[in-house]
């Protein structure tokens, strides 16, 4: 800082600029392992108040995936006839193993969305990467996923052990998948509720209609063949087949599992990139 005397003139006044170190993918992901603990520091934050002061605490995490399984599986499975064309696999686990990875999806995506906005009074008050926020916001929801990957293994493997130990192969595949869209998806709707606020709106609806789009309570089979392709451009779609092969041991399309995983990189490096570019003017618009 210059300090200005009775007999320094404006122009005689120190000019200080100062400029962007960068925006490159090296400097952004420099910036997020230099920030590393507060990203930590603000997911068990989330962690903490989402099951601070309640009722049913972490058993609402089993409760909830429990009761849509129960519930698709008494009126999708039984009363519309879809425990038939499952093959091999029992409905409630078919459906089970669907859930999961999507709610995860659902859950994470919407709290990303929003993250920006529910932390805009720490943003105009410090400087860290901004791109931290809409990734602690998902801490809560790994939180909730974990827990309830225990329980499918644990109904998984009563129901038939040899199946689920050949199938583990294919559960990195599918977080590595879900991790990969769960991101994109989520940087990119929270860049865009910072400049337009009904997207907290439309992320539901989107959502909504994504659900229908993805086999989460249906199998691929019953999609007619000459529009079955389309599937495999569906992020989710690889990594809930994924996840199905990894508790039952079915064959994984690794085709679609790889064009899954390629769409998601795509809305991952451009929701980055959009992200970026909009990071500068974000504690102002918030």
């Amino acid at each position: 800082m210059t300090t200005l005397t009775n007999n320094t003139t404006l122009k005689e006044a120190q000019t200080i600029v100062v400029r962007a170190d960068g925006s490159g993918t090296r400097t952004q992901l420099a910036e997020l392992w230099r920030y590393r603990d507060l990203l930590t520091c603000l997911a068990m934050r989330d962690v903490k108040v989402r099951y601070k002061q309640t009722l049913l605490g972490v058993a609402w995490v089993v409760v909830q995936p429990l009761a849509m399984m129960a519930v698709y599986t008494a009126f999708v499975g039984w009363w519309m006839g879809m425990s038939d064309k499952t093959g091999d696999v029992p409905y409630p686990i078919f459906v089970f193993a669907g859930l999961l990875p999507w709610t995860f999806f659902s859950t994470a995506a919407q709290a990303a969305t929003s993250s920006l906005v529910t932390n805009g009074a720490m943003l105009r008050k410090i400087y860290f990467p901004r791109l931290i926020v809409p990734l602690a916001s998902m801490g809560a929801p790994l939180v909730d996923f974990l827990v309830s990957l225990a329980v499918l293994f644990m109904v998984a493997l009563a129901w038939r052990p040899t199946l689920v130990i050949s199938g583990l192969w294919a559960l990195p595949l599918s977080v590595f998948g879900m991790a990969l869209a769960t991101t994109g998806v989520g940087v990119t709707l929270a860049s865009l509720t910072v400049r337009y606020r009904d997207f907290r709106h439309i992320c539901g609806f989107l959502l909504q209609v994504w659900f229908y789009l993805t086999p989460v309570i249906y199998p691929v089979s019953i999609v007619p063949k000459a529009v079955r392709w389309l599937l495999q451009f569906n992020p989710m779609s690889g990594p809930i087949d994924a996840m199905r092969a990894a508790v039952t041991g079915v064959p994984i399309d690794v085709a679609g599992l790889a064009i899954s995983a390629g769409v998601s990189t795509v809305l991952l490096i451009v929701g980055v990139k959009n992200f970026s570019r909009g990071e500068r003017d974000m504690a102002d618009l918030i």
